[in-house]
């Protein structure tokens, strides 16, 4: 069912939280979304593991950032169907992304947020 798993730092400073991951800690940025300008999302790549840096709004500096647990999945749809059915919490129902991924967001019995991804294919633009 799960292919891989993500953790993601939500912070509500990218600059702050680069300087520190980044440069601080050597961490190498090897996706950033989007491409220019300020960043929304990165992953880091630390030694042999990856980090998500996501900025998040609701982040207060101070208060300790959010986590997020990510995890690839080989179909979104029946695994969000899956749990809903077992009773677990669905916040975001599945939906395809613009940056290539059909997503969904769940909560563990604890409030862990787990965001539950799988590639698709890019969309067309539609004119």
């Amino acid at each position: 069912m799960i292919e891989s798993a993500y953790p993601i730092v939500e912070v509500p400073d990218m600059e702050a939280a680069m300087r520190f991951y980044r440069d601080g800690l050597g961490a190498t940025v090897t996706y950033r979304y989007p491409p220019e300008g300020e960043p929304l999302f990165a992953t880091l790549q630390t030694g042999s593991s990856q980090l998500g840096l996501g900025r998040a709004d609701g982040a207060t500096a101070g208060e300790g950032a959010g986590i997020l647990l990510w995890f690839y999945v080989d179909d979104v749809d029946a695994v969000t169907t899956s749990l809903a059915e077992a009773g677990f919490l669905v916040v975001e129902e599945p939906e395809d992304s613009e940056w290539g991924e059909r997503v969904s967001l769940v909560s563990d019995p604890f409030g862990t947020r787990v965001r539950l991804g799988q590639p698709i294919a890019p969309q067309p633009d539609e004119e």
